[in-house]
C-alpha cells in the first residue's frame, strides 16, 4: 500500500527493518526446494514475486524452474501506481499470458478499487495488499518500512495498527493479506510482547470472516509461529511469499520451516479462486448487502 516512493525499493529501504534474519537458501539444498517440497502435499508457490528490468520474465521463469517454485507475479495497482486503469491491467495480463506464472496485483491504498472495473480485476489470479502505509493521527501516511516510522507510544501504536489491519482485511476485496504482523524498526525487537494473543485474535478473526489468506513471509520471517498456529486452528488459509524484487524471488526458507513444524497441509493453503468467485465480485456484492461502503 505504497505512495510515490515505489515499493520497488521496499527491500532496500526495509533491509534494516527486521531483526529476524532470513534462513540461508542452502538450508534446503540450493538451488532447488525439491527435497523440502517432497515432504509437502501441496505445490510450492511464491505468491509475492516482483519482476524488474534486471529480472525479466524469461529469467524469472528460469529461476522458478531451478528452485521448483511457481511464481505469483505481482505489480503495484491503484492511484499513481504502475497499474492504474483497466487498460493498464489488460496490457499487464497480456504481457504475462503464456508465461508459467500466476498473475497478481499488489493493491495500494484503500481506494484502489476505484481505478478498475470489477470485471478487469477478476481476470487476475489474485490480489494481495498489506498495511505498511499507515495513517497517523494527524492524517499523514507513514511508510512503516522506512525511517520515517516513529513510535512514541508503543501500545497506542499497536492498537491503532491492529485496527488498521482489520480495516484493510475487512474493506478491501483481496485474496491475500501480505507482510502480516510487520513491525517498524524501532519496535521490531519487542515483537513477541507487542503481538499479544488479543491483538493476534482480532486479525485472525477478520481473516476468517472475510475469507482472506494470510501470507507467510520469508523476507521478514513473519508471522510468528504462535500467530500461525492460532490462525491455522481458526481455519485461516495461508500463502507463501518472498516479497522479493529480482533474484531472491522464490526463496521460501521460513515458509518451508513453518510448514514442516506446524504440519501445514493442502487444505490449509491458498489457491486462486475461479473467475466468477473472485473477492472483487463476491465481496463487492456482500458489502452492498450489509451496508458497508468503501472509503472515499
Amino acid at each position: 500500500m505504497g505512495h510515490q516512493i515505489s515499493r520497488r525499493r521496499f527491500l532496500e529501504c526495509g533491509a534494516a527493518a527486521s531483526a529476524l534474519a532470513v534462513v540461508p537458501l542452502r538450508t534446503w539444498g540450493h538451488p532447488s526446494y525439491a527435497m523440502a517440497g517432497d515432504e509437502l502435499d501441496f505445490p510450492l508457490v511464491d505468491f509475492h514475486a516482483h519482476i524488474e528490468s534486471d529480472f525479466p520474465l524469461e529469467r524469472a521463469a528460469q529461476v522458478a524452474k531451478e528452485r521448483g517454485v511457481k511464481f505469483g507475479v505481482v505489480e503495484h495497482g491503484g492511484f499513481h501506481q504502475t497499474l492504474a486503469s483497466d487498460d493498464d491491467l489488460k496490457r499487464y495480463i497480456e504481457r504475462l499470458s503464456g508465461q508459467p506464472f500466476y498473475k497478481g496485483m499488489q493493491a495500494e491504498g484503500l481506494d484502489w478499487m476505484e481505478c478498475f472495473s470489477k470485471e478487469a480485476v477478476a481476470q487476475l489470479d489474485f490480489v494481495l495488499s498489506d498495511a505498511l502505509t499507515f495513517p497517523e493521527k494527524d492524517g499523514r501516511l507513514v511508510r512503516l518500512w522506512t525511517s520515517e516510522a516513529k513510535v512514541v507510544d508503543k501500545q497506542d501504536f499497536m492498537d491503532r495498527y491492529v485496527d488498521f489491519i482489520v480495516r484493510v482485511i475487512s474493506q478491501e476485496p483481496i485474496d491475500i493479506f501480505a507482510n502480516p504482523t510487520f513491525l517498524p524498526e524501532p519496535i521490531v525487537a519487542e515483537y513477541d510482547a507487542l503481538w499479544t494473543k488479543e491483538r493476534m485474535a482480532k486479525v485472525i478473526a477478520a481473516a476468517v470472516k472475510h475469507e482472506v489468506a494470510i501470507e507467510i513471509n520469508s523476507r521478514y520471517n513473519i508471522p510468528s509461529l504462535a500467530f500461525i498456529r492460532a490462525a491455522k486452528d481458526a481455519g485461516v488459509e495461508f500463502s507463501f511469499g518472498s516479497n522479493a524484487h529480482g533474484e531472491e524471488a522464490g526463496r521460501l526458507d521460513y515458509c518451508l520451516k513453518v510448514a514442516k513444524e506446524i504440519g501445514l497441509k493442502r487444505p490449509d493453503m491458498f489457491a486462486p479462486a475461479p473467475a466468477d468467485k473472485k473477492p472483487i465480485l463476491r465481496r463487492t456484492l456482500a458489502r452492498l448487502g450489509v451496508g458497508e461502503s468503501h472509503p472515499s
